[in-house]
């Protein structure tokens, strides 16, 4: 089992998505940038807590599930 998202973080991530759908990458280390340019989270943790459900989504999607 895994550690569960917050509904804060899945909802930021997803309106992310929606807003920037082809800036994210499969990579945790650019997400983390290419998020610092699209928004304004001051918050460290939290921020790399929503990079890591973008790569998990992006690497979904690639997938095809």
């Amino acid at each position: 089992m895994g550690r569960i998202k917050t509904q804060l973080v899945k909802r930021a991530a997803l309106k992310f998505m929606h807003q920037h759908p082809n800036t994210f990458k499969k990579d945790f280390s650019e997400n983390k940038v290419l998020l610092m340019g699209v928004s304004e989270i001051y918050s460290k943790k939290l921020r790399n807590i929503i990079a890591g459900y973008l790569t998990r989504l992006v690497r979904q999607q690639e997938t095809g599930k």
